[in-house]
């Protein structure tokens, strides 16, 4: 192997002997490599690491896992009318894709909590159906009320070989039990690890983007802004799809770096950093699906020539399709030159933008709190600053030129959509801070769906 290259390799454990190989084709697969493989010698500097999974591809002729999914529906009065309409429309098109061997159960919600459909298998669907088209909208919003029965009828049926997922609608303001963006972002993060995750759907401009966003991330499940009631219906199936397509569950990814090398951030899921030692864990991966965390570290000066082991990392996971808990293991080098042309030479296009595309997220975070703030034309500069950067790296990474164009233009429309606005309350403002929070949520738990209107230059 060329001693300028990367080193990377991936061990997967659990090999039984006498097992064929057929058994372990189907495996998520664990690559870690840095952004450039040779650094310049002499100089203290950081650089970025990226521990990417790939889920293998589910095909369509084998059997899937079974799903356990709870939908829990707003039905406050500001649900009235054609909103409660296309939620009802929406939720009897999802339960098409479900199986008799799928279990389901329908939670509404308003002042009180009601169980429609307790949790049970789907071998009666009229008798759901007919639950679902009941269903009338009027009262408060007691969304926490709401998602804790929802988690409360997925682990009547809990089990590690399910896909078990609260799928929460809502379009208002919670303001019956716990409300706080902190507060359901730790009810999220508590259900992670019971291996439960949850994706919210925000309807129109009056829903709390922080709080559905912070419940979905903590909780390793998606969300979704949907600006008009007729896209629930799409948004319902992109969401069943994602379920049914699970490959890998309780990804646990702990991150080893040598002594005399400081781990400095984490991007692209919450981590802990204890000393050393970076320990993450991700809810799921889907089928093709690429999903990664970048980490930056500080790196001492080295000698020309020299080679460094830079980190070590293990990955442990449940197969969805084996049943079984598989163990992968990886670790990365890099190599010191005073060549600035070998550095330049060593850069990893894909692993710069799954990098860029990150770091872009946290400058979207800064512009959304400017104009939280009430600051709109530092929110500007800011959107117009990180469409520049990442132009700037698209033209430094051909393979990924359109990825990183296509987030720059988000960014543009996201400043434009602030021309002739004075205040952040203005509807124009809202529209671009939930795009902005979709934006970069989608980008920190690298989901497979996009915004269903493309914004324009």
């Amino acid at each position: 192997m060329n001693a300028m290259k990367l080193l990377t390799w991936v061990v997967m454990g659990c090999v039984i002997a006498g097992k064929s190989p057929m058994l372990f084709a189907a495996q998520v697969k664990l690559d870690v490599a840095p952004v450039r493989s040779v650094l310049k010698a002499g100089e203290k500097q950081t650089t970025w690491i990226r521990v990417g999974l790939d889920g293998f591809e589910l095909t369509s002729d084998a059997p899937r896992p079974s799903a356990n999914v709870a939908i829990v529906l707003d039905k406050s009065g500001s649900m009235q009318g054609v909103k409660i309409e296309r939620a009802r429309e929406a939720a009897i098109d999802a339960l098409t894709l479900l199986g008799r061997d799928d279990i389901l159960s329908i939670i509404t919600y308003d002042s009180t909590v009601s169980v429609l459909v307790p949790a049970t298998k789907l071998t009666d669907r009229d008798f759901v159906i007919s639950k679902i088209k009941a269903i009338t909208a009027g009262g408060n919003t007691a969304l926490f009320g709401g998602v804790s029965k929802g988690a409360a009828e997925i682990r009547k049926f809990l089990d590690k070989e399910r896909v078990n997922r609260v799928i929460l609608l809502s379009d208002g303001l919670a303001n019956v039990g716990p409300s706080a963006p902190g507060e359901l972002g730790t009810l999220g993060a508590s259900l992670l690890k019971e291996n439960i995750s949850v994706t919210t759907l925000g309807l129109g401009l009056g829903y709390n983007e922080d709080l559905m966003v912070q419940l979905g991330s903590e909780s390793g499940g998606n969300h979704y802004f949907v600006e008009q009631a007729s896209e629930l219906a799409d948004i319902f199936r992109q969401e069943f799809d994602d379920v049914l397509s699970v490959v890998a569950q309780e990804v646990d990814i702990t991150i080893t770096i040598p002594e005399g090398i400081r781990p400095v951030r984490v991007l692209g899921n919450d981590a802990d950093i204890n000393g050393q030692q970076v320990v993450t864990r991700l809810s799921s991966i889907y089928s093709k699906q690429n999903k990664h965390v970048v980490i930056e570290v500080e790196i001492p000066s080295s000698d020309p020539n020299a080679s460094l082991e830079i980190a070590t990392v293990t990955v442990s996971y449940t197969n969805m399709k084996t049943h079984r808990t598989d163990q992968l293991s990886g670790a990365v080098k890099v190599n010191f030159s005073e060549s600035t042309d070998a550095v330049e030479a060593s850069l990893n296009q894909k692993v710069l933008a799954d990098v860029v595309a990150l770091v872009s997220s946290e400058k979207n975070k800064l512009a959304t709190k400017y104009l939280d703030e009430g600051n709109l034309a530092m929110c500007r500069t800011t959107l117009t600053e990180n469409a520049a950067f990442l132009t700037e790296n698209a033209s430094l990474a051909p393979v990924a030129k359109n990825r990183l164009e296509e987030l720059a233009r988000i960014n543009r429309f996201q400043a434009k959509q602030l021309d002739g606005v004075t205040s952040n309350k203005d509807k124009k403002a809202v529209s671009a801070r939930k795009g902005g929070l979709f934006y970069q949520n989608s980008l920190d738990i690298q989901q497979r769906v996009a915004p269903l209107a493309k914004p324009a230059d």
